[in-house]
């Protein structure tokens, strides 16, 4: 209201002046002033009641992909002369097409809307607030307030199709899955020989086994396949990925893990992720379809950071996890980190480490520099030792050059047991 007072002051005076001077000129002059602040008191917005809807095209959508945001208004109220409305987006989301600014005029009931093309990375984006100011044609009353208008877009990391991984923990669940459970019972691999039992079918009778027993029939008998605790542990510490943003090694250690838990959950186990950085977020174990979004939107969150506390891997929270079931870790490793992972093992837990390579992903950024080559030497024999170390201790482990199909390493990596597996049965 502000913009009232020089005009009022003005007309005030002249009116004064023109009755002081008994001068009609001077009277006349005010007639426009007044004129001019009657209809800015005539026109000036009421009470804004408005009516606004914000729809998404998509709710959950693959990075860079564009997703189309509409803004529906409704005049509930009295006649708007003019409307500026400013919708308030998370910064990390870019604008590809529109404007974040509408201006309209809308009559009592009258509708209208407008619509923007936004794009980001990986994450989890609010919408919020919309910022909405009402004022007369003349500018000289105005109305302003910030309404809450809700909404949510989930940039899901991508999922890569992973197979050929081959997993056999020691403790299995009581559902069916796909993974040898060491136990006599339905399933297809041949698991040895018992006495038949009434209810066995008679196609699985072992004839050559019952002819040298005269008094008794023997029966074939298949490995059970049963569904297992799967936990994925993925490490979101600085201090072992490089990089910021969009364009960090940790982006592909969130997709790995992705990939991962799509292939578990497909395999009907039951899997649950940990994130270990600056916080531990911790997903419970779950099944199926609701799982499988739960975990997504998860990663979608998960960001890189530090803490005194979770600098290394020994305040990993195990008893999050089923005894002897199976670990994966996503990690790049870090210093140390060798010792914990050996102490899991040795504890019954079947652990796979993949490892994105950060120094093969770091000189890929690098000058092709004698002092750069003969660092990477150094660091490349220092990770060789710590990874050399984890095999010896009866883990599997994966060391992935970023630039390699995560599928094409996994497939002749953990295509199937290793030969310590088969051999000492653990």
């Amino acid at each position: 209201m502000r913009r009232n007072l020089i005009p009022s002051l003005l007309l005030f005076s002249l009116i004064l002046a023109g009755l002081a001077s008994f001068q009609s000129s001077i009277l006349a002059l005010a007639i426009p002033l007044a004129l001019y602040l009657l209809f800015g008191l005539i026109f000036a917005p009421d009470k804004v009641e408005l009516g606004i809807k914000r729809v998404l095209s998509a709710e959950r959508v693959a990075p860079n992909t564009l997703v189309t945001v509409t803004l529906s208004i409704k005049n509930n109220g009295s006649s708007l002369e003019e409307i500026l409305l400013e919708d308030h987006i998370p910064p990390a989301l870019s604008i590809e097409e529109g404007n974040l600014i509408h201006f309209c005029t809308l009559a009592p009931g009258e509708s209208t809307a407008w619509t923007y093309t936004v794009s980001g990375t990986r994450g989890s984006y609010v919408f919020s607030d919309i910022k909405i100011r009402t004022s007369d044609h003349f500018a000289l009353a105005y109305h302003q307030e910030i309404l809450k208008i809700p909404g949510q877009l989930f940039v899901l990391p991508r999922v890569p199709r992973l197979k050929n991984i081959t997993i056999r923990p020691r403790h299995t669940r009581v559902y069916s899955g796909k993974i040898p459970a060491r136990v006599g019972g339905p399933g297809i691999d041949f698991f040895g020989v018992r006495e038949y039992q009434t209810g066995d079918s008679l196609r699985w009778i072992n004839w050559r086994t019952s002819a040298r027993h005269q008094q008794a029939l023997f029966t074939n008998e298949f490995e059970q396949e049963r569904a297992a605790d799967v936990g994925i542990i993925l490490d979101g510490r600085e201090l072992s990925n490089i990089g910021s943003g969009g364009h960090s090694l940790f982006e592909y250690s969130v997709s790995a893990a992705a990939g991962l838990a799509d292939h578990f959950l497909s395999a009907g186990n039951r899997v649950g992720i940990l994130f270990y950085g600056r916080v531990l977020l911790w997903n419970a174990p779950g099944y199926g379809n609701i799982q499988r979004e739960r975990l997504l939107q998860a990663l979608a969150r998960a960001k890189t950071g530090d803490s005194q506390v979770f600098t290394n891997l020994e305040n990993l929270p195990t008893k999050l996890f089923p005894p002897n079931s199976q670990l994966v870790l996503v990690t790049p490793l870090a210093k140390g980190d060798d010792k914990v992972l050996i102490q899991l093992r040795s504890r019954g837990y079947q652990i796979i480490v993949i490892s994105p390579d950060p120094i093969s992903y770091e000189l890929s950024s690098l000058p092709d520099d004698p002092d750069v080559k003969l660092a990477a030497r150094v660091l490349r024999t220092e990770r060789n030792m710590l990874l050399m170390r984890l095999k010896r201790s009866g883990l599997q482990v994966v060391d992935w050059d970023v630039n390699i199909p995560l599928d094409k390493i996994l497939k002749s990596r953990l295509g199937r047991p290793p030969a310590w597996h088969n051999a000492t049965g653990k």
